[in-house]
Protein backbone atom coordinates (compact mmCIF):
# COMPACT_ATOMS: atom_id res chain seq x y z
CA UNK A 1 0.00 0.00 0.00
CA UNK A 2 2.84 2.42 0.68
CA UNK A 3 3.84 2.35 -3.00
CA UNK A 4 0.25 3.03 -4.05
CA UNK A 5 0.21 5.86 -1.53
CA UNK A 6 3.19 7.40 -3.30
CA UNK A 7 1.64 7.00 -6.77
CA UNK A 8 -1.89 8.27 -6.21
CA UNK A 9 -1.04 11.86 -5.21
CA UNK A 10 0.64 12.19 -8.61
CA UNK A 11 -2.38 10.76 -10.42
CA UNK A 12 -5.29 12.31 -8.52
CA UNK A 13 -5.17 16.10 -8.27
CA UNK A 14 -8.78 17.12 -8.87
CA UNK A 15 -11.82 15.68 -7.13
CA UNK A 16 -11.55 13.03 -4.45
CA UNK A 17 -10.53 9.39 -4.52
CA UNK A 18 -10.73 7.46 -1.26
CA UNK A 19 -8.96 4.10 -1.11
CA UNK A 20 -9.97 1.61 1.58
CA UNK A 21 -7.54 -1.25 2.12
CA UNK A 22 -8.59 -4.81 3.10
CA UNK A 23 -8.37 -4.06 6.84
CA UNK A 24 -10.56 -0.98 6.55
CA UNK A 25 -7.96 1.79 6.62
CA UNK A 26 -9.04 4.67 4.38
CA UNK A 27 -6.96 7.40 2.76
CA UNK A 28 -8.12 10.12 0.38
CA UNK A 29 -6.40 11.86 -2.53
CA UNK A 30 -7.20 14.98 -4.55
CA UNK A 31 -8.31 18.52 -3.78
CA UNK A 32 -11.97 17.66 -3.22
CA UNK A 33 -13.19 20.02 -5.94
CA UNK A 34 -17.01 19.66 -5.80
CA UNK A 35 -17.23 19.95 -9.58
CA UNK A 36 -15.27 16.70 -9.87
CA UNK A 37 -16.31 13.18 -8.82
CA UNK A 38 -15.83 11.79 -5.34
CA UNK A 39 -15.27 8.04 -5.61
CA UNK A 40 -14.19 5.24 -3.32
CA UNK A 41 -12.02 2.31 -4.35
CA UNK A 42 -12.41 -0.62 -1.94
CA UNK A 43 -9.60 -3.21 -2.12
CA UNK A 44 -10.67 -6.74 -1.27
CA UNK A 45 -7.22 -8.33 -0.92
CA UNK A 46 -3.73 -7.16 -0.02
CA UNK A 47 -2.20 -7.98 -3.41
CA UNK A 48 -4.30 -5.55 -5.47
CA UNK A 49 -2.09 -2.58 -4.69
CA UNK A 50 1.06 -4.53 -5.62
CA UNK A 51 -0.41 -5.68 -8.92
CA UNK A 52 -1.48 -2.16 -9.87
CA UNK A 53 1.94 -0.73 -9.04
CA UNK A 54 3.70 -3.43 -11.06
CA UNK A 55 1.71 -2.60 -14.22
CA UNK A 56 -1.13 -0.08 -13.65
CA UNK A 57 -3.32 -0.95 -16.67
CA UNK A 58 -2.78 -4.72 -16.58
CA UNK A 59 -2.99 -4.91 -12.79
CA UNK A 60 -6.07 -2.71 -12.50
CA UNK A 61 -7.80 -4.54 -15.35
CA UNK A 62 -7.16 -8.06 -14.10
CA UNK A 63 -8.00 -7.18 -10.49
CA UNK A 64 -11.31 -5.66 -11.59
CA UNK A 65 -12.12 -8.68 -13.77
CA UNK A 66 -11.52 -10.94 -10.79
CA UNK A 67 -13.68 -8.83 -8.46
CA UNK A 68 -10.71 -7.98 -6.23
CA UNK A 69 -11.72 -4.33 -5.88
CA UNK A 70 -14.96 -2.43 -6.29
CA UNK A 71 -15.94 1.18 -6.92
CA UNK A 72 -18.40 3.03 -4.71
CA UNK A 73 -20.09 6.31 -5.58
CA UNK A 74 -19.96 5.34 -9.27
CA UNK A 75 -18.95 2.48 -11.53
CA UNK A 76 -15.83 1.41 -13.42
CA UNK A 77 -16.51 3.92 -16.23
CA UNK A 78 -16.73 6.74 -13.69
CA UNK A 79 -13.52 5.56 -12.07
CA UNK A 80 -11.40 5.10 -15.20
CA UNK A 81 -12.53 8.33 -16.86
CA UNK A 82 -11.98 10.21 -13.57
CA UNK A 83 -8.41 8.97 -13.24
CA UNK A 84 -7.63 9.68 -16.89
CA UNK A 85 -9.21 13.15 -16.80
CA UNK A 86 -6.82 14.06 -13.98
CA UNK A 87 -3.94 13.84 -16.44
CA UNK A 88 -5.33 14.66 -19.88
CA UNK A 89 -3.24 14.48 -23.02
CA UNK A 90 -3.54 18.24 -23.50
CA UNK A 91 -1.82 18.98 -20.21
CA UNK A 92 1.51 17.63 -21.38
CA UNK A 93 2.22 16.71 -17.78
CA UNK A 94 1.23 13.26 -16.63
CA UNK A 95 2.76 13.79 -13.21
CA UNK A 96 4.63 10.51 -13.48
CA UNK A 97 8.28 9.68 -13.64
CA UNK A 98 9.32 8.38 -17.03
CA UNK A 99 9.94 4.63 -17.09
CA UNK A 100 13.52 3.51 -16.84
CA UNK A 101 15.58 2.58 -19.88
CA UNK A 102 15.27 -1.18 -19.28
CA UNK A 103 11.49 -1.08 -18.86
CA UNK A 104 11.10 1.20 -21.90
CA UNK A 105 13.19 -1.18 -24.01
CA UNK A 106 11.25 -4.21 -22.76
CA UNK A 107 7.90 -2.55 -23.49
CA UNK A 108 9.08 -1.58 -26.96
CA UNK A 109 10.29 -5.09 -27.81
CA UNK A 110 7.12 -6.76 -26.52
CA UNK A 111 4.98 -4.29 -28.41
CA UNK A 112 6.86 -4.76 -31.67
CA UNK A 113 6.69 -8.54 -31.45
CA UNK A 114 2.98 -8.45 -30.62
CA UNK A 115 2.06 -6.29 -33.62
CA UNK A 116 3.96 -8.24 -36.27
CA UNK A 117 0.60 -9.76 -37.26
CA UNK A 118 2.00 -12.36 -39.59
CA UNK A 119 -0.38 -14.31 -41.80
CA UNK A 120 -0.43 -17.32 -39.53
CA UNK A 121 -1.58 -15.23 -36.55
CA UNK A 122 -3.87 -12.71 -38.26
CA UNK A 123 -6.90 -15.01 -38.46
CA UNK A 124 -6.47 -16.21 -34.88
CA UNK A 125 -6.19 -12.61 -33.64
CA UNK A 126 -9.37 -11.64 -35.46
CA UNK A 127 -11.24 -14.71 -34.21
CA UNK A 128 -10.25 -13.92 -30.61
CA UNK A 129 -12.48 -10.82 -30.69
CA UNK A 130 -14.89 -11.04 -33.60
CA UNK A 131 -15.89 -14.69 -33.38
CA UNK A 132 -17.55 -14.20 -30.02
CA UNK A 133 -21.26 -14.96 -29.78
CA UNK A 134 -23.43 -13.07 -32.26
CA UNK A 135 -25.82 -12.48 -29.39
CA UNK A 136 -23.19 -10.43 -27.52
CA UNK A 137 -22.87 -7.91 -30.33
CA UNK A 138 -26.63 -7.77 -30.82
CA UNK A 139 -26.97 -6.69 -27.19
CA UNK A 140 -24.97 -3.46 -27.47
CA UNK A 141 -24.44 -2.48 -31.13
CA UNK A 142 -26.94 -0.63 -33.31
CA UNK A 143 -29.40 -2.52 -35.50
CA UNK A 144 -26.98 -2.48 -38.45
CA UNK A 145 -24.24 -3.89 -36.19
CA UNK A 146 -21.68 -1.17 -36.93
CA UNK A 147 -18.71 -1.95 -34.68
CA UNK A 148 -16.70 1.23 -35.28
CA UNK A 149 -16.81 4.92 -34.45
CA UNK A 150 -20.14 6.56 -35.30
CA UNK A 151 -20.46 10.08 -36.69
CA UNK A 152 -22.33 12.41 -34.34
CA UNK A 153 -23.71 15.47 -36.11
CA UNK A 154 -25.41 16.11 -32.77
CA UNK A 155 -24.38 14.42 -29.48
CA UNK A 156 -28.09 14.12 -28.69
CA UNK A 157 -28.68 11.80 -31.64
CA UNK A 158 -29.39 8.11 -31.15
CA UNK A 159 -26.65 5.57 -31.79
CA UNK A 160 -28.66 4.28 -34.75
CA UNK A 161 -28.77 7.76 -36.29
CA UNK A 162 -25.07 8.39 -35.67
CA UNK A 163 -24.08 5.10 -37.30
CA UNK A 164 -26.29 5.78 -40.31
CA UNK A 165 -24.69 9.23 -40.59
CA UNK A 166 -21.25 7.56 -40.46
CA UNK A 167 -22.11 5.44 -43.48
CA UNK A 168 -23.29 8.50 -45.40
CA UNK A 169 -20.20 10.46 -44.37
CA UNK A 170 -17.87 7.77 -45.70
CA UNK A 171 -19.87 7.07 -48.86
CA UNK A 172 -19.76 10.77 -49.75
CA UNK A 173 -15.97 10.75 -49.55
CA UNK A 174 -15.79 7.77 -51.91
CA UNK A 175 -17.38 9.88 -54.70
CA UNK A 176 -19.22 6.88 -56.10
CA UNK A 177 -20.95 6.37 -59.44
CA UNK A 178 -23.50 3.70 -60.31
CA UNK A 179 -22.01 0.43 -61.51
CA UNK A 180 -18.60 0.90 -59.94
CA UNK A 181 -16.79 -1.98 -58.21
CA UNK A 182 -15.93 -1.51 -54.55
CA UNK A 183 -13.64 -3.52 -52.28
CA UNK A 184 -14.51 -3.42 -48.56
CA UNK A 185 -11.47 -4.55 -46.57
CA UNK A 186 -12.57 -5.75 -43.15
CA UNK A 187 -16.28 -5.79 -43.98
CA UNK A 188 -17.52 -6.79 -40.53
CA UNK A 189 -21.10 -8.04 -40.61
CA UNK A 190 -21.70 -6.48 -44.03
CA UNK A 191 -23.41 -3.22 -43.13
CA UNK A 192 -21.15 -0.91 -45.13
CA UNK A 193 -21.20 -3.09 -48.26
CA UNK A 194 -24.98 -3.43 -48.19
CA UNK A 195 -25.42 0.31 -47.62
CA UNK A 196 -23.19 1.26 -50.55
CA UNK A 197 -25.04 -1.10 -52.86
CA UNK A 198 -28.45 0.11 -51.71
CA UNK A 199 -27.76 3.85 -51.82
CA UNK A 200 -25.15 4.17 -54.59
CA UNK A 201 -25.95 1.26 -56.93
CA UNK A 202 -22.45 -0.25 -56.81
CA UNK A 203 -21.12 -3.81 -56.72
CA UNK A 204 -19.18 -4.69 -53.57
CA UNK A 205 -16.77 -7.41 -52.51
CA UNK A 206 -16.41 -7.54 -48.75
CA UNK A 207 -13.57 -9.51 -47.17
CA UNK A 208 -13.06 -10.61 -43.57
CA UNK A 209 -11.02 -13.07 -41.55
CA UNK A 210 -13.90 -13.78 -39.16
CA UNK A 211 -15.99 -16.84 -39.97
CA UNK A 212 -18.83 -15.58 -37.76
CA UNK A 213 -18.93 -12.23 -39.52
CA UNK A 214 -18.80 -13.92 -42.92
CA UNK A 215 -21.79 -16.11 -42.10
CA UNK A 216 -23.92 -13.18 -40.97
CA UNK A 217 -22.88 -10.93 -43.88
CA UNK A 218 -23.78 -13.57 -46.45
CA UNK A 219 -27.13 -14.19 -44.79
CA UNK A 220 -27.88 -10.47 -44.90
CA UNK A 221 -27.02 -10.23 -48.61
CA UNK A 222 -29.30 -13.16 -49.41
CA UNK A 223 -32.12 -11.70 -47.32
CA UNK A 224 -31.77 -8.39 -49.16
CA UNK A 225 -31.82 -10.16 -52.53
CA UNK A 226 -28.45 -8.69 -53.56
CA UNK A 227 -26.07 -11.63 -53.17
CA UNK A 228 -25.14 -11.40 -56.86
CA UNK A 229 -23.96 -7.81 -56.42
CA UNK A 230 -22.74 -7.85 -52.82
CA UNK A 231 -20.39 -10.76 -52.20
CA UNK A 232 -18.48 -11.66 -49.07
CA UNK A 233 -15.37 -13.82 -48.82
CA UNK A 234 -13.11 -15.18 -46.08
CA UNK A 235 -9.94 -13.65 -47.47
CA UNK A 236 -6.75 -11.89 -46.41
CA UNK A 237 -6.37 -8.49 -48.06
CA UNK A 238 -3.05 -9.65 -49.50
CA UNK A 239 -4.81 -12.38 -51.48
CA UNK A 240 -7.43 -10.24 -53.24
CA UNK A 241 -7.24 -10.19 -57.05
CA UNK A 242 -8.79 -7.95 -59.67
CA UNK A 243 -9.28 -4.20 -60.01
CA UNK A 244 -11.66 -1.95 -58.10
CA UNK A 245 -12.85 1.60 -58.66
CA UNK A 246 -13.05 2.20 -54.92
CA UNK A 247 -11.63 0.71 -51.74
CA UNK A 248 -13.07 1.33 -48.29
CA UNK A 249 -11.68 0.03 -45.01
CA UNK A 250 -13.30 0.85 -41.67
CA UNK A 251 -11.88 -0.32 -38.35
CA UNK A 252 -9.61 -2.93 -39.90
CA UNK A 253 -6.27 -1.11 -40.18
CA UNK A 254 -5.77 -1.43 -36.41
CA UNK A 255 -5.16 -5.15 -37.03
CA UNK A 256 -2.62 -4.80 -39.87
CA UNK A 257 0.49 -4.11 -37.76
CA UNK A 258 3.20 -1.51 -38.59
CA UNK A 259 5.57 -4.03 -40.24
CA UNK A 260 2.80 -4.69 -42.79
CA UNK A 261 1.73 -1.12 -43.52
CA UNK A 262 3.76 -0.76 -46.69
CA UNK A 263 2.41 -4.06 -48.02
CA UNK A 264 -1.14 -3.00 -47.15
CA UNK A 265 -0.87 0.24 -49.12
CA UNK A 266 1.00 -1.42 -51.98
CA UNK A 267 -1.83 -3.95 -52.24
CA UNK A 268 -4.43 -1.16 -52.20
CA UNK A 269 -2.58 0.76 -54.90
CA UNK A 270 -2.36 -2.30 -57.11
CA UNK A 271 -6.02 -3.21 -56.61
CA UNK A 272 -7.26 0.29 -57.51
CA UNK A 273 -7.95 1.31 -61.09
CA UNK A 274 -5.87 4.30 -62.34
CA UNK A 275 -8.81 6.57 -61.43
CA UNK A 276 -9.44 4.78 -58.15
CA UNK A 277 -10.22 6.32 -54.75
CA UNK A 278 -9.74 4.87 -51.28
CA UNK A 279 -11.15 5.81 -47.88
CA UNK A 280 -9.37 4.55 -44.75
CA UNK A 281 -11.09 4.92 -41.37
CA UNK A 282 -8.93 3.93 -38.39
CA UNK A 283 -8.33 4.60 -34.74
CA UNK A 284 -5.10 6.55 -34.38
CA UNK A 285 -2.87 8.10 -31.79
CA UNK A 286 -2.16 11.83 -31.55
CA UNK A 287 1.30 11.11 -30.22
CA UNK A 288 4.31 9.60 -31.91
CA UNK A 289 4.35 5.81 -32.49
CA UNK A 290 3.85 3.78 -29.32
CA UNK A 291 2.67 0.40 -28.10
CA UNK A 292 -0.63 -1.20 -27.17
CA UNK A 293 -1.04 -1.63 -23.42
CA UNK A 294 -0.56 -5.11 -22.00
CA UNK A 295 -4.15 -5.60 -20.79
CA UNK A 296 -5.67 -4.81 -24.20
CA UNK A 297 -3.12 -7.03 -25.97
CA UNK A 298 -3.87 -9.93 -23.65
CA UNK A 299 -7.66 -9.80 -23.36
CA UNK A 300 -9.19 -7.74 -26.16
CA UNK A 301 -7.12 -7.21 -29.32
CA UNK A 302 -4.09 -9.50 -29.58
CA UNK A 303 -1.95 -8.11 -32.39
CA UNK A 304 -3.91 -4.85 -32.37
CA UNK A 305 -2.21 -1.47 -32.67
CA UNK A 306 -3.53 2.05 -33.31
CA UNK A 307 -1.10 3.96 -35.53
CA UNK A 308 0.17 7.50 -35.43
CA UNK A 309 -0.52 9.64 -38.48
CA UNK A 310 3.20 9.70 -39.24
CA UNK A 311 3.30 5.89 -39.46
CA UNK A 312 0.41 5.85 -41.91
CA UNK A 313 1.86 8.60 -44.07
CA UNK A 314 5.30 7.03 -44.20
CA UNK A 315 3.83 3.79 -45.53
CA UNK A 316 1.27 5.19 -47.97
CA UNK A 317 3.43 7.84 -49.60
CA UNK A 318 5.97 5.21 -50.65
CA UNK A 319 3.31 3.46 -52.67
CA UNK A 320 2.26 6.36 -54.93
CA UNK A 321 -1.06 6.86 -53.20
CA UNK A 322 -1.89 10.57 -53.07
CA UNK A 323 -3.44 11.78 -49.82
CA UNK A 324 -6.38 13.93 -50.88
CA UNK A 325 -8.25 14.55 -47.63
CA UNK A 326 -7.61 14.12 -43.90
CA UNK A 327 -10.23 14.40 -41.16
CA UNK A 328 -9.64 13.88 -37.46
CA UNK A 329 -12.66 12.77 -35.42
CA UNK A 330 -11.76 13.78 -31.87
CA UNK A 331 -14.75 13.01 -29.65
CA UNK A 332 -16.98 10.91 -31.91
CA UNK A 333 -15.68 7.59 -30.60
CA UNK A 334 -16.06 8.73 -26.99
CA UNK A 335 -19.77 9.34 -27.63
CA UNK A 336 -20.02 5.95 -29.36
CA UNK A 337 -18.27 4.08 -26.58
CA UNK A 338 -20.37 5.67 -23.86
CA UNK A 339 -23.51 4.46 -25.64
CA UNK A 340 -22.06 0.95 -26.02
CA UNK A 341 -21.08 0.93 -22.35
CA UNK A 342 -24.58 1.99 -21.28
CA UNK A 343 -26.15 -0.77 -23.35
CA UNK A 344 -23.72 -3.35 -21.94
CA UNK A 345 -24.64 -2.34 -18.38
CA UNK A 346 -28.34 -2.58 -19.23
CA UNK A 347 -27.78 -6.12 -20.54
CA UNK A 348 -25.61 -7.40 -17.68
CA UNK A 349 -27.83 -10.39 -16.94
CA UNK A 350 -27.90 -11.52 -20.57
CA UNK A 351 -24.13 -11.12 -21.01
CA UNK A 352 -23.38 -13.03 -17.82
CA UNK A 353 -25.74 -15.77 -19.01
CA UNK A 354 -23.80 -15.96 -22.30
CA UNK A 355 -20.41 -16.05 -20.56
CA UNK A 356 -20.00 -15.22 -16.85
CA UNK A 357 -19.56 -12.32 -14.44
CA UNK A 358 -15.81 -12.14 -15.10
CA UNK A 359 -16.40 -11.70 -18.84
CA UNK A 360 -18.95 -8.96 -18.12
CA UNK A 361 -16.43 -7.10 -15.97
CA UNK A 362 -13.75 -7.56 -18.64
CA UNK A 363 -16.01 -6.12 -21.35
CA UNK A 364 -17.00 -3.23 -19.08
CA UNK A 365 -13.38 -2.42 -18.30
CA UNK A 366 -12.52 -2.55 -22.02
CA UNK A 367 -15.23 -0.04 -22.95
CA UNK A 368 -14.45 2.17 -19.95
CA UNK A 369 -10.75 2.32 -20.77
CA UNK A 370 -11.42 3.04 -24.43
CA UNK A 371 -13.84 5.84 -23.51
CA UNK A 372 -11.22 7.46 -21.29
CA UNK A 373 -8.61 7.20 -24.05
CA UNK A 374 -10.80 9.21 -26.44
CA UNK A 375 -12.09 11.69 -23.87
CA UNK A 376 -8.81 12.56 -22.18
CA UNK A 377 -6.07 10.37 -23.64
CA UNK A 378 -4.18 10.34 -26.91
CA UNK A 379 -6.63 8.50 -29.15
CA UNK A 380 -8.68 9.87 -32.07
CA UNK A 381 -10.08 8.55 -35.33
CA UNK A 382 -8.55 9.34 -38.72
CA UNK A 383 -10.44 9.34 -42.01
CA UNK A 384 -7.93 9.45 -44.85
CA UNK A 385 -8.90 9.73 -48.50
CA UNK A 386 -6.47 8.63 -51.20
CA UNK A 387 -6.46 8.62 -54.98
CA UNK A 388 -4.04 7.38 -57.61
CA UNK A 389 -4.56 10.37 -59.91
CA UNK A 390 -4.70 14.03 -58.79
CA UNK A 391 -7.39 14.76 -61.41
CA UNK A 392 -9.88 12.12 -60.25
CA UNK A 393 -11.69 14.11 -57.57
CA UNK A 394 -13.23 17.60 -57.65
CA UNK A 395 -10.82 20.33 -56.55
CA UNK A 396 -12.98 21.50 -53.62
CA UNK A 397 -14.67 19.57 -50.82
CA UNK A 398 -18.15 20.78 -51.75
CA UNK A 399 -18.97 17.48 -53.44
CA UNK A 400 -18.60 15.66 -50.11
CA UNK A 401 -21.16 17.87 -48.37
CA UNK A 402 -23.61 17.70 -51.27
CA UNK A 403 -23.38 13.91 -51.56
CA UNK A 404 -23.66 13.44 -47.80
CA UNK A 405 -26.85 15.50 -47.62
CA UNK A 406 -28.35 13.54 -50.50
CA UNK A 407 -27.46 10.22 -48.86
CA UNK A 408 -29.00 11.24 -45.55
CA UNK A 409 -32.16 12.24 -47.36
CA UNK A 410 -32.38 8.70 -48.72
CA UNK A 411 -32.35 7.38 -45.14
Amino acid sequence: MWLLDRLLPKLIRKGRLTVIDPVGTAKSYGDGDPDWPALTMRLHDAKVARDIIRDPRLGAGEAYMDGRYSIEGGDILDFVTFVRANRPWESGDYGLKRPGAVRSLTTSIVGRVNRLNQRRSSRANVAHHYDLSDRLYDLFLDRDRQYSCAYWTDPANSLEQAQADKLAHIAAKLHLSAGQKVLDIGCGWGGMALYLNRTCDVDVLGITLSEEQLKVARERAVAAGVSERVRFELCDYRDVTGQFDRIVSVGMFEHVGPPNYREFFRTCHNRLTPQGVMLLHTIGRINKPGTTDAWTRKYIFPGGYSPSLSEIMKASERNKLMITDVEVLRLHYAYTLREWYKRVQDKQAEIEALYDARFFRMWSFYLAGATAAFESGGMVNFQLQYSRDRHTLPITRDYMHEAEQALRAKG
